[in-house]
């Protein structure tokens, strides 16, 4: 029975030995311990905070601020681009975007993209008035005293009778003297 015995007072103090271990090792999984989680001095993370903080509240809102910008005017220029006839009222619509936030912004968009269905029948042009003129201009061509319509009356002079001729010109010097007349007046 010693032998029983004795086999039972060692199972007692290594279940004992376990429980002591174990508490041990939850007790220093608990404790609190120093924690190291930078790599940097602590003077080092003070300015590079310093820093991130100046650039989070001063740099970026003034990109968001520039990018809304250019966001809010690309409608513009794809309008001015294309010579949409409603040019204008696109700009306008595109400004008031900015007041309100972006909301008008997707309607400036689409109708930038869009041709007007009556305008060509109301005003007998698909493109912005004064596009023909900044055409001519970018290119160059644009000439002083109606030079262009002269070159386009001469050119017709060879196709078209002289009697009917000589009153057309009769017309257009009466209208360049009531012109000038206007003018000087």
């Amino acid at each position: 029975m010693a032998s029983g015995h004795s086999i039972e007072i060692e199972r007692s103090i290594s279940s004992s030995i376990r429980r002591v271990i174990a508490g041990s090792v939850a007790l220093l999984l608990t404790a609190p311990r120093a924690a190291h989680a930078s790599l940097l001095a602590p003077e080092t993370e003070d300015k590079l905070a310093t820093f991130l903080a100046i650039f989070v509240l001063f740099l970026v809102p003034i990109v968001l601020i520039v990018l809304f910008w250019m966001v809010h005017v690309l409608p513009e220029k794809i309008a001015h681009k294309r010579q949409h006839p409603q040019f204008e009222a696109i700009r306008t619509l595109c400004l008031l975007s900015l007041v309100f936030g972006g909301l008008l912004w997707p309607l400036a968009w689409l109708w930038a993209y869009s041709k007007p269905v009556m305008y060509k029948m109301a005003y007998g042009t698909d493109t912005h008035p004064d596009a023909s003129k900044e055409g001519a201009h970018a290119a160059g061509t644009e000439e002083p005293n109606g030079a262009r319509l002269r070159a386009g009356l001469a050119q017709l002079e060879g196709r078209v009778p002289a009697a009917e001729l000589i009153a057309l010109r009769m017309e257009l010097e009466a209208f360049e003297a009531k012109f000038r007349d206007t003018e000087a007046g």
